[in-house]
């Protein structure tokens, strides 16, 4: 069966804790619930002596009762019982809405915790896990979790219910008390043996689930792109595997906890045998009376409950352990991005420099090698070079998305990894060859770096970008919504919004990753203003598809497997003859045609 687990391998980050290590973080969690949970304990308590007085009250009646007995007093029998039921009741529900509103901030706070940890994964994190898998863990492992500490105020309940009655049972007949305590011993054994094989097949179904969700977000997130290729079947057939392997994972849970209760259910049957026999034979000879043998009956039933209940509570408190050992690998997981101190920049004139840096993404497979470059304050410097050169990667190390392995990269002459990374990077603007745009409005994505900002300063840095004749375009305006992922706009529509929320940021240093690529040329020539504003006076790195952009830099680097190869202007690298004029022939010549000398379009 071991085929069923294929795939459903622990994370890198995940890490294996004790269940006490489990049980001391999760009661940290509870601590600043304590006024309720003892409140709730003390309710417990009262439930289990209401509880535990019903069973003596009734044994006691019963062997109070007389051929001539008046209904009076039955009735008044009756009347206490229901008095008992009904002060339980209310200290259970006392019990049930302290724990639970207990539970709800514990679970309240976890999932805080866990969304932070999220916001704080460097972008490494997000390229080697699945967004699928993470979700889960926020949403339904802490969902999971919440059920433990319920599942524990009920057992508490019963366990001092069971040693409430066998206190009093213990004053009665030692020989019944000891056989109700014999077997004791080897139920509690058998549900605690199974724990091991618990933890493993809840994880494995906990991964399934994770796995399943994976799936699901991808296949929504890429519907588009299947139907293009008319991919549908081949899609659902995938899924189809996936949730058959679900099926099987979780069937295989089910049943091995379900193959515990037959072997419980034995053991209770014995001693309840074993019970009834000697306690007849003690009615017969007069040691205890038939109300009391009714005790022992009574007793029986309270005590086996929450014996063979264990392995039941024992299931869930294994998924909720489970659940808890996820979410905490996730929020204990090493972020790979360290900074070595906190110091903020009163100012950043933009001055950018790599010494000898080493950077790989994965171990083994270097990118930049002994890399340097120097970028001067308030110089637009485009990074040209066949995929795989290095470009990008140059852009997301000085955005501090992820961590260099050798050397320094230094900002106005500060280590970066000194820095104070949250001040930093409101300093810092971006924009992607694909935008990401949240559902909302354009005015609210134009905002997104500055909520507090003015709607009149909104409008202005619209209107700055290609004199904001693009905004008459748009049903609504800058109230038009977006849609999800910025569906309702065009590419070029949703490039103009990240231009202009990056100049209402108004940063010091601007990164251009290829955001003039995916566009149409008549788009191209207002983005090309736009980025004019933009660059305009701020030190600016420009990872350029499109030669208007190129030439329009400051310096051209060009790049070949993370080494720099030539630098200059346009003019003169072409003079050279080298790569980059090979790369000019190749994918610029054409888009030259369009262009008189100095970079603009002919009419």
């Amino acid at each position: 069966m071991g085929f069923l687990f294929d795939g459903l391998d622990a994370e890198e980050y995940d890490r294996t804790y004790s269940d006490g290590d489990l049980v001391r973080r999760i009661t940290g969690y509870f601590r600043p619930q304590a006024r309720k949970m003892l409140i709730a304990a003390a309710m417990i308590s009262g439930t289990a002596v209401l509880e535990a007085g019903v069973p003596i009250f009734i044994a006691r009646s019963l062997d109070g009762l007389r051929p001539d007995t008046p209904m009076a007093q039955i009735g008044l029998v009756a009347l206490a019982l229901t008095c008992l039921a009904s002060l339980s009741w209310v200290f259970n529900l006392v019990r049930q809405t302290l724990s639970s509103q207990a539970v709800g901030d514990v679970v309240l706070r976890l999932r805080e915790d866990a969304a932070d940890a999220v916001l704080r994964r460097d972008l490494s994190f997000y390229d080697q896990f699945p967004s699928g898998k993470i979700v889960s863990r926020v949403t339904s492992d802490t969902a999971a979790f919440s059920q433990v500490m319920v599942l524990t105020m009920d057992l508490l309940s019963r366990l001092l219910l069971v040693a409430v009655i066998l206190g009093y049972l213990a004053t009665i007949d030692l020989l019944l008390t000891g056989i109700l305590l014999g077997l004791a011993p080897f139920i509690v054994a058998a549900a605690l043996g199974f724990r091991a094989l618990a933890r493993k097949t809840i994880t494995a179904s906990r991964r399934m689930n994770a796995t399943v969700s994976a799936h699901v977000q991808e296949t929504v997130n890429g519907i588009g792109v299947a139907k293009t290729f008319r991919q549908e079947p081949a899609i659902y057939a995938e899924f189809v595997k996936v949730n058959d392997q679900s099926r099987r994972v979780n069937m295989r849970t089910r049943y091995t906890f379900s193959s515990i209760f037959p072997v419980l259910n034995m053991l209770a049957g014995v001693g309840t045998a074993l019970l009834v026999y000697v306690g007849g034979q003690q009615v017969r000879g007069g040691t205890i009376t038939s109300g009391e043998w009714f005790l022992f009956i009574q007793g029986m039933a309270v005590f086996w409950f929450p014996l063979t209940s264990i392995a039941s509570f024992w299931s869930q408190f294994q998924q909720g352990l489970a659940s808890s050992e996820r979410v905490f690998a996730l929020i204990d997981a090493e972020p790979r991005v360290v900074q070595s101190d906190s110091r903020r920049l009163p100012l950043i004139r933009g001055a950018i420099e790599f010494d000898a840096v080493d950077f790989a993404y994965r171990e083994g497979e270097p990118v930049l090698a002994g890399f340097s470059l120097r970028i001067r304050p308030g110089e637009t410097v485009a990074l040209v070079g066949h995929t795989g050169s290095g470009k990008s990667s140059i852009a997301r190390l000085v955005a501090r998305f992820y961590e260099f392995q050798g050397g320094s990269i230094r900002i106005d002459g500060e280590d970066l990894r000194a820095l104070d990374l949250d001040d930093y990077r409101t300093r810092l603007g971006i924009v992607t060859q694909s935008p990401f745009l949240f559902d909302g409005t354009v005015r609210e994505n134009i905002r997104y770096g500055r909520p507090e900002a003015e709607d009149a300063a909104v409008l202005e840095a619209a209107r700055r970008v290609g004199s904001g004749d693009w905004i008459a375009g748009l049903p609504r305006g800058l109230d038009s919504e977006v849609g999800e992922r910025g569906s309702s706009l065009s590419m070029g529509q949703r490039q103009l919004v990240a231009l202009a929320r990056v100049l209402l940021q108004d940063p010091s240093i601007c990164i251009l990753d290829e955001a003039t690529a995916s566009i149409d040329p008549l788009t191209e020539t207002l983005i090309q203003e736009g980025l004019d504003e933009v660059l305009a006076g701020r030190t600016s790195i420009v990872i350029a598809h499109r030669l208007s952009t190129v030439r329009s830099a400051d310096r051209i680097v060009v790049l070949r497997k993370g080494a720099i190869i030539e630098e200059g202007s346009h003019e003169l690298l072409m003079a050279r003859g080298g790569h980059y004029a090979e790369l000019y022939n190749t994918y610029f010549r054409h888009q030259s045609l369009g262009y008189i000398e100095g970079g603009r379009r002919a009419a």
